[in-house]
C-alpha cells in the first residue's frame, strides 16, 4: 500500500510557524487531498482539504491562520501553519484520494494516508 509520508513538524513557541509538506510522487493521481490532525484524547477531524483546481476549505479552527496549497507539476501539498497555538498540538496527518475530486470531510473515502508528523506546541 503506498504511503504518503508528511515531514516539517516540530515543537515552536506559541504564536509560531511550521509548514508541512506532503508530495504525493508516488501515487498515479491525485485528486482531492487535505490535512487531518488528532490531538491526544480525540478524534481525528479534518481541517483543510484542497481539490485539482485549487479551491480550498478550511476549518473555523485553523480559518485564517493556516493555508494549504498545492504544486501539481511537483506533485506535492503543503500546510503553512501560523500564529500556532496549544490547541493546534496533534499529530497531523495529509491524505489523497485518486477516485473523485470531490474534497469529503470523511476520512474512509480518501485511499492514501501518510503515518503523520507530530507538532508540538508547548504551554
Amino acid at each position: 500500500q503506498v504511503q504518503l509520508v508528511e515531514s516539517g513538524g516540530g515543537s515552536v513557541q506559541a504564536g509560531g510557524s511550521l509548514r508541512l509538506s506532503c508530495p504525493t510522487s508516488g501515487l498515479p493521481q491525485t485528486r482531492c487531498m487535505g490535512w487531518w490532525r488528532q490531538a491526544p484524547g480525540k478524534e481525528r477531524e479534518a481541517i483543510t482539504t484542497i481539490d485539482g483546481e485549487s479551491r480550498t476549505w478550511y476549518a473555523d479552527s485553523v480559518k485564517g491562520r493556516f493555508i494549504v496549497s498545492r504544486d501539481n507539476a511537483e506533485k506535492i501539498m503543503y500546510l503553512q501553519m501560523s500564529s500556532l497555538n496549544v490547541e493546534d498540538t496533534a499529530m497531523y496527518y495529509c491524505a489523497a484520494r485518486s477516485s473523485s475530486d470531490y474534497c469529503s470531510l470523511v476520512a474512509r473515502f480518501y485511499e492514501y494516508w501518510g503515518q503523520g508528523t507530530q507538532v508540538t506546541v508547548p504551554s
